[in-house]
């Protein structure tokens, strides 16, 4: 479980980028498994989002493999007024960017990995330590008194049913 300080770490990182890239409208840091890290994504639902990049990585990383090309680093996906770029953000996690379409996309691009990169080392350094900590555990309850529950028992009905002649 990522800590407060880390998420807003991430969420600084996102903040930041889009003050680089001012036609950046939305960036989303989530898990490879669709669930949502930290988001600045005005207007966009991030749990959507974060799933969609899920199920778009999936098939990216397929391409990529079957092609022989190794492993994933990178999606674009241009659509009529804009882009979504995804990209590589350590071992567990990934960078999704919304842009308008007259940004830069070799800028994007170059912000895009060194933010992910970024955003992954944090992660990656979250997880680590989160591993590297004890286990919090709740305080045992005592055990609760052990109570028979009386068994109901069900007689057994004699009726019938019988067919009625119309």
């Amino acid at each position: 479980m990522l800590r407060e300080q880390d998420l807003e770490a991430v969420l600084d990182e996102l903040r930041r980028l889009r003050t680089r890239v001012p036609q950046l409208t939305g960036a989303l840091a989530a898990g490879v498994d669709g669930l949502v890290v930290a988001h600045d994504t005005p207007g966009v639902d991030p749990d959507g989002l974060a799933a969609l990049t899920a199920a778009s990585l999936g098939v990216a990383v397929r391409v990529a493999e079957a092609t022989g090309n190794g492993g994933f680093r990178e999606l674009l996906v241009r659509g009529e007024r804009g882009y979504v770029a995804t990209y590589a953000a350590g071992r567990t996690a990934v960078l999704t960017l919304l842009a308008q379409d007259r940004v830069n996309v070799g800028r994007l691009h170059l912000e895009g990995r060194r933010s992910g990169a970024r955003v992954g080392e944090l992660l990656d350094a979250a997880e680590a330590e989160a591993r590297a900590r004890p286990a919090e555990r709740p305080a045992r309850a005592a055990p609760a008194a052990r109570t028979r529950t009386p068994r109901v028992l069900r007689t057994p009905t004699t009726e019938t049913p019988t067919a009625t002649d119309s």
